[in-house]
């Protein structure tokens, strides 16, 4: 039998970034489930976590180790959509979250939820349940929020493994999350991974959400740092500009950012 076919995927600064959509994605989740294996991670691509990943290549190599690359922000839509794949759009970590719960609850599919601050993730079970009657959720567990040691990560795995869910949603934010999948997956007990980050807190009822049409006109970043400005103000009114540096470097060809060990179409 010959080999998947790989996703297609574009070269963001030195990270594949898939270019899907949010049926092609659910439809991919199930497939996985479906199909038996253990230990897939999805990642979310956003102008952060990319622009961490041209810093730090730990950071590049968990979003290139992972199964798919969503394209998380609306910048990452419309770079796809440049580069000839019109059929990109945002698939976005928290509304992915919503549609796999209400198909686990149609289905059986069993659900974990890890991270958050203190008591989120019990909070947001108990919304999720409320919203999915059905839905069933084999654990949930806040870790503390300093980095574990190899002790806490020997016991977190053996936490979630001995529940074995299908889905295991993950809120650290990033890239904290994308490094656990990528050090987990070889010893989790877990089908799917997702590092979903703020999807946490926006389902839980903690955090607002953006309007959708500011969602879609990837302005969703300005009403964050108006709700937050302390936490998130270095993130965007830094962090924005030298994403779009980078861009403008990698789409001159001023500077190279390689991909070294993955299929995706080259930027």
């Amino acid at each position: 039998m010959s080999a998947p076919a790989p996703l297609p995927a574009v070269n963001v600064l030195g990270t594949r970034v898939n270019t899907l959509n949010l049926p092609a994605a659910m439809a991919l989740l199930e497939q996985w489930v479906q199909g038996g294996s253990w230990g897939r991670y999805v990642c979310f691509a956003t102008a952060n976590g990319l622009t961490a990943g041209v810093r730090d290549e730990a950071v590049r190599a968990a979003f290139n180790g992972a199964d798919a690359c969503m394209p998380d922000g609306m910048p990452l839509v419309w770079i796809g959509r440049l580069r000839g794949h019109a059929s990109t759009d945002r698939v976005y970590g928290p509304d992915l979250m919503l549609a796999t719960l209400a198909v686990s609850a149609q289905k059986g599919y069993t659900n974990y939820f890890y991270g958050g601050a203190d008591t989120v993730a019990s909070e947001l079970q108990a919304r999720m349940q409320q919203r999915f009657p059905a839905l069933r959720v084999v654990g949930t567990y806040t870790p503390p929020f300093r980095a574990l040691t190899d002790v806490e990560m020997t016991e977190v795995v053996d936490r979630i493994s001995a529940a074995s869910p299908d889905f295991l949603w993950i809120g650290l934010g990033s890239p904290k999350q994308e490094q656990f999948m990528a050090a987990a997956r070889v010893r989790v007990r877990a089908r799917v991974m997702l590092g979903v980050g703020a999807a946490f807190d926006f389902h839980s009822g903690r955090v607002r959400q953006a309007p959708r049409w500011m969602q879609r006109g990837g302005m969703e970043w300005l009403f964050r740092l108006c709700m937050d400005p302390r936490r998130l103000g270095r993130r965007y009114l830094l962090g924005n500009p030298l994403f779009l540096m980078h861009l403008a470097c990698q789409a001159l060809g001023l500077r190279k950012y390689p991909d070294e060990g993955t299929t995706c179409k080259p930027g």
